[in-house]
C-alpha cells in the first residue's frame, strides 16, 4: 500500500460522509421529488460508514501531517456518530411527513453535521477542530428552524445561532491565543510543551476562552441558557441529534483538550471543571423538576448529564476518560430513544407533549410506553439498566481524584432526578387520560426504539462488551 492510499484508507470514514453527503447533495439538485431517494442513499451510506469507522478502528496514530488522528479514539467517535444519524434519519421520515415538512435537505444537513463532528472527534489540530466544530454547527442552526412556519421553531434557530456564534468567537479567539503562546497548533506539540509555554499568560487566557466555547457546546452552566428553547423549538428528532451527537463531539473534543493522554490536567483546569460540573448537576436536576413540557424536561435533564460527564473530565484520569466515552455511547440511544417516542405521539400544533397528555398511554399504546419507561429508568441511572453503569464510571473516577465531594453531589443529584423522570412512568401508567393519536405508529420506527432499548439493557448486564473497545482506543 503506497503513502497515498494508506493516508486515504486512514480517514476512509471521513472520506465515506463526505462522498454519501455530495452524492445526496447531488440528488436534491438533479432529482424532482426526491425525498424518498435521498432517505435510502443516507440510511445505506450511514450503515456503510459505520461499518468503515469499525473497520478503521485497529489503526493507532496520526496522518496529512499531523493534522488528523487515525482509527482508535476518531473510528470509535466516528461509529457513534454515524449510529445517531441513522437512528436520527429513520425516525424522522415519518416525523416530518406527519408534520408536512419532509424534505430531502432534511438528510444532507443531517450528514453534513455527522461530518462536522467526525473531523472534531478526529482532530490533531485546533485548525481542524475548529473547521469541524463550525461546520457541524451550522448545519445545526439550519436544523433548529427546519420547521420555518413555526414561529417557535424561527426562534430557537435564531437563538442558537447568535449564541453559537458568540461562543464560536471565544473559542476562536482562544485557538489564537495558544497559537501566539506555543507557535503551533497541533494539539500533542502544544501538550508537550506545556512545561514552557505554560508560563505566559496568554496561553491560560486561551485555554479559558477553549473551556468557555466548549461548555457552551455542551450544554454546561453558566453557558447552557440556550439549551431548554432550542430543544422545545426544535423538530423532536432534531432535538434528539443535537443532545446526543453534538454533545458527543464537543466532548470528544474536551477529553482531545484536556484528557490527552501524554498530559495531565494542572490543578486550576481540574478545579474549575469541577465546579462547572456541579453547578450543571444542581441547576439542571432542580429546574427539570418544575416543567410540565417533556422537551424541556429532557433539555433540562441534558445539562445535568453534561455534568455527570464533565465529573469524569474534572477526575483526570484514564477512570474519568473510559467513563466519559461509556457514558456518551448509552447516552445517545438513552436520548435519541426517548425523544424518538416524543416523535411518534406528537401531533400538529406541537400536542402531546407535555406529562398531562402521556396520562394512559400504558393502556393505549403498552410497548410505546414500555420502551419510554426503559428509556426513563436509564436515563435516572436505574440498575440493571446502562445509565446506571455510565454515572458509577464517572463518579469512582472523580473519588479516586480525591473529587470525592463532587461525587456525592452526583449522586444526590441523582436521586433528585428520580423524581421527574419516574414522573413521567407515573403518569403513563396510573393515570387515566385521553391521549389522541392521529394517523398510525410506523413500525419502522418503533423497530429502531426497540432496537436502543435492547441496546441499553444489553450494556447495563454486560459493560464489559464496550469497555474492551473503549480500553484498546489508546
Amino acid at each position: 500500500m503506497n503513502y497515498l492510499s494508506s493516508e486515504l484508507f486512514a480517514i476512509a470514514p471521513i472520506i465515506s460522509i463526505t462522498i454519501i453527503a455530495l452524492l445526496v447533495l447531488l440528488v436534491e439538485a438533479l432529482v424532482k421529488r426526491s425525498e424518498r431517494l435521498s432517505y435510502w442513499i443516507s440510511v445505506v451510506g450511514l450503515m456503510i460508514t459505520a461499518y468503515v469507522a469499525i473497520a478503521t478502528m485497529p489503526l493507532i496514530g496520526t496522518a496529512y501531517n499531523r493534522m488528523v488522528t487515525v482509527g482508535g479514539f476518531g473510528s470509535m467517535f466516528a461509529t457513534l456518530f454515524s449510529i445517531a444519524a441513522l437512528l436520527t434519519v429513520v425516525l424522522s421520515r415519518d416525523y416530518l411527513t406527519k408534520e408536512n415538512a419532509h424534505f430531502g435537505e432534511f438528510y444532507l444537513l443531517i450528514l453534513f453535521s455527522t461530518l462536522g463532528m467526525m473531523l472534531m472527534a478526529s482532530a490533531a489540530d485546533l485548525i481542524v477542530l475548529f473547521l469541524g466544530l463550525e461546520l457541524m454547527s451550522i448545519c445545526l442552526y439550519v436544523l433548529a428552524g427546519f420547521f420555518r412556519k413555526r414561529l417557535l421553531s424561527n426562534e430557537s434557530s435564531l437563538k442558537y445561532f447568535l449564541l453559537g456564534a458568540f461562543a464560536t468567537g471565544f473559542l476562536l479567539y482562544g485557538i489564537a491565543l495558544l497559537y501566539g503562546a506555543s507557535g503551533t497548533t497541533n494539539i500533542a506539540l502544544i501538550v508537550q510543551n506545556f512545561s514552557v509555554i505554560s508560563n505566559s499568560p496568554f496561553f491560560w487566557v486561551g485555554i479559558g476562552l477553549l473551556m468557555v466555547g466548549l461548555s457552551f457546546k455542551v450544554g454546561a452552566v453558566p453557558f447552557h441558557m440556550w439549551i431548554p428553547d432550542v430543544y422545545q423549538g426544535s423538530p423532536t428528532t432534531v432535538s434528539g441529534f443535537m443532545a446526543t451527537g453534538a454533545k458527543a463531539a464537543a466532548f470528544a473534543a474536551f477529553i482531545l483538550l484536556f484528557l490527552h493522554p501524554q498530559s495531565e490536567n494542572p490543578e486550576q483546569v481540574k478545579t474549575v471543571l469541577a465546579v462547572i460540573s456541579a453547578a450543571s448537576m444542581v441547576i439542571g436536576n432542580i429546574i427539570a423538576i418544575s416543567q410540565s413540557n417533556i422537551k424541556r424536561m429532557l433539555a433540562y435533564s441534558s445539562i445535568a448529564h453534561a455534568g455527570y460527564m464533565l465529573a469524569g473530565l474534572a477526575a483526570g484520569n484514564d477512570l474519568g476518560r473510559t467513563g466519559i466515552l461509556f457514558y456518551l455511547v448509552t447516552y445517545t440511544f438513552m436520548n435519541i430513544g426517548a425523544f424518538g417516542v416524543l416523535s411518534l405521539l406528537e401531533r400538529e400544533e406541537e400536542k402531546n407533549l407535555t406529562f398531562d397528555d402521556y396520562a394512559g398511554l400504558g393502556s393505549k399504546q403498552p410497548f410505546l410506553a414500555a420502551l419510554m419507561a426503559i428509556f426513563m429508568f436509564s436515563l435516572a441511572g436505574i440498575p440493571p439498566f446502562a445509565g446506571f453503569f455510565g454515572k458509577y464510571y464517572v463518579f469512582v473516577a472523580a473519588i479516586n481524584s480525591n473529587l470525592t465531594w463532587l461525587a456525592i453531589l452526583g449522586v444526590l443529584m441523582s436521586v433528585v432526578s428520580v423524581y421527574y423522570y419516574l414522573r413521567l412512568v407515573v403518569v403513563m401508567y396510573f393515570r387515566e387520560g385521553e391521549m389522541i393519536i392521529t394517523g398510525g405508529i410506523s413500525r419502522t420506527s418503533v423497530a429502531v426504539l426497540a432496537i436502543a432499548a435492547l441496546v441499553i439493557i444489553e450494556l447495563g448486564v454486560y459493560p464489559s462488551s464496550i469497555l474492551s473497545i473503549i480500553n484498546n482506543l489508546y
